[in-house]
């Protein structure tokens, strides 16, 4: 199950967090709490969409505890001195240099893009962008209705598009 589930919870609490180490304490977490509440699954959804209500919820809690210290150590930026403190950089597809500056460009401008969003737009947009999520599936894991899913994400792309033609 681990083995399964464990790639997608890394890449979708490093997009909600924006920072790998708190990525990987989030998304372990995530596994500890599934095996400790895992008699509590009822069935009345997908194991995924259970899951991941775990992490998003586990997001969410872990950015409310530690906004104050944000303001303080802003989020690494590419280029760091500290490996281990970058921020997340997907590989690209594209083989050539110039793709692969872009790509860095591009994320370096979504990354704040993001930030900008409230939790659940945040939650809603990479789960349906990254994960490939329903407006049901989203529904369930943020806890609220369709429609209100489908809102988070339509205002957090809108959101998005409107910061993104600012910079």
């Amino acid at each position: 199950m681990v083995d399964r589930h464990q790639g997608r919870a890394y890449r979708l609490a490093s997009s909600i967090l924006g920072n790998e180490a708190d990525a990987r304490d989030v998304s372990q977490d995530a596994f500890i709490r599934l095996y400790e509440s895992a008699g509590r699954f009822d069935g009345r959804s997908r194991f995924s969409t259970w899951f991941y209500r775990i992490l998003v919820n586990l997001c969410i809690d872990h950015q409310r505890k530690n906004r104050w210290w944000k303001r303080l150590a802003p989020l690494a930026t590419p280029g760091g001195d500290d490996p281990e403190e970058r921020a997340f950089d997907p590989p690209s597809s594209a083989p050539g240099p110039e793709d692969e500056a872009m790509l860095t460009q591009s994320i370096s401008r979504l990354r704040p893009a993001l930030e900008k969003l409230s939790p659940q737009q945040r939650a809603a947009v990479l789960l349906q962008t990254q994960e490939g999520f329903t407006s049901r599936e989203i529904s369930e894991v943020l806890k609220c209705s369709e429609a209100t899913a489908r809102v988070h994400v339509h205002r957090g792309i809108a959101q998005l598009r409107k910061l993104m033609a600012n910079d």
